[in-house]
């Protein structure tokens, strides 16, 4: 088989170190890809869906597997289906629960599913009257795709003026903020489930915690994920059964009713409160940091559970009885502004754990910077304590300019 991974993560890093050992794969290619993805396959520089679909056509590409979120809500999707093209991932429609935060919430709505209550809005002025009128905090969230950064918690009247101004007239994400989502302020912790979808079921993983914020003990700015650990020690049986109940079910209910039937990924981003599992957003596609445990995890083979996906057989997912830990090292001023192209030493004395690149590429014989979250290292133990150790010892050896983590992760 040749496959392609679109994207350039740890999380296309973490899909393709669990796939570079079945012996059907005869070559992997990674669009863009990152230094870590360029051993294991070819790096190869597209972006533009119909780039992606001449060179799938070219190649005889057998199956595509989309990591981030932007080319399925251009329609990447559709546009391979015309020519026949395999992909694991949403149509341009479906990928709508992601790629807008008024359609997901709708749809929510509909179908009874638990949610935090919600108004969606495109109109300045009334948005502004509405939060005049609210108790906070409060959460304001652009509807279009801002790379994980469109979501403020507004802890007063005047914060959630300057959001929505900052959202709607200076358009600080662009066209992602001319529709808001303002909805009520859950208080609890957050938790990640990621379920494979065969067209009909859908198939839970574990559930996993990421580190949102950029500082130790959750202080700071927000960030793609400055870690993630699994499984979440904090969510519990109880938790998993109102998951199950009120979202899991009533979302399958929806899918079906809309006609909204793929074979791909599904993410459930969660809030557990005194008052129980509520969900915040889908995901159409696999998180990251949270894809990099969940490998570390699975024991099934990763190609067998997606081939049995796109052929709409069921499947039972299975994970070792251990606990797994990734540190996601960062560039200098992330989440803002960045600096890039340092080099990166000392992999090679990392001995516990699996290095991971993200935003990192190789220049010569070097290993250089280019991201805001470079690399990822990634450990399994009986404890999260056993992984954590293997994961910081071997962070200490890694370096490059300015970079920075987190010293917190996996103690919950």
């Amino acid at each position: 088989m040749r496959i392609l991974i679109i994207g350039e993560g740890g999380r296309e890093s973490a899909l393709a170190a669990k796939l570079q050992n079945d012996s059907r794969i005869s070559k992997m290619f990674f669009a863009n890809g990152n230094a870590t993805t360029d051993v294991i396959g070819k790096n190869v520089h597209l972006s533009e869906i119909k780039e992606l679909r001449d060179f799938a056509i070219k190649e005889k590409i057998d199956l595509t597997i989309v990591g981030p979120e932007a080319p399925l809500v251009a329609g990447l999707k559709d546009e391979f289906k015309k020519h026949d093209l395999k992909v694991f991932g949403p149509t341009q429609k479906v990928a709508s629960l992601e790629g807008s935060k008024a359609f997901s919430k709708k749809f929510m709505q509909t179908y009874d599913i638990k949610t935090a209550k919600a108004v969606v809005f495109d109109s300045y002025n009334e948005a502004k009257e509405y939060v005049q009128t609210q108790q906070y905090p409060l959460v304001i969230k652009a509807s279009g795709l801002a790379g994980g950064k469109g979501v403020v918690i507004c802890d007063t009247l005047e914060e959630a003026e300057a959001t929505i101004h900052d959202f709607m007239i200076r358009r600080i994400y662009g066209d992602a903020g001319i529709r808001l989502v303002i909805e009520e302020y859950l208080q609890g912790f957050e938790a990640s489930i990621i379920a494979f979808s065969n067209g009909e079921k859908l198939f839970p993983c574990v559930a996993a915690k990421d580190y949102k914020k950029a500082g130790n003990g959750d202080t700071g700015p927000n960030t793609g994920g400055m870690g993630s650990i699994a499984p979440s020690p904090e969510f519990t049986q109880e938790h998993y059964a109102d998951f199950e109940k009120n979202i899991l079910e009533p979302t399958i209910k929806g899918l079906k009713a809309e006609g909204f039937g793929f074979k791909g990924i599904i993410f459930f981003g969660l809030m557990v409160t005194k008052n129980g599992t509520y969900l915040l957003e889908y995901n159409m596609r696999f998180g990251d940091p949270e894809t990099q445990v969940l490998m570390a995890l699975m024991e099934n083979n990763l190609l067998d559970v997606i081939q049995d996906c796109m052929e709409g057989k069921d499947i039972q997912l299975k994970f070792k009885d251990e606990k797994a830990v990734c540190l996601v090292m960062c560039s200098g001023g992330y989440p803002r502004n960045i600096e890039t192209g340092f080099e990166i030493t000392g992999e090679d004395k990392v001995k516990h754990s699996k290095l991971l690149y993200a935003g990192a590429i190789s220049k010569g014989d070097k290993v250089v910077s280019n991201g805001g979250r470079v690399l990822n290292i990634v450990a399994t133990g009986a404890t999260f304590e056993d992984a954590r150790k293997k994961v910081y010892e071997d962070a200490s050896h890694v370096h490059f300019d300015y970079g920075f983590y987190r010293e917190d992760i996996g103690k919950f």
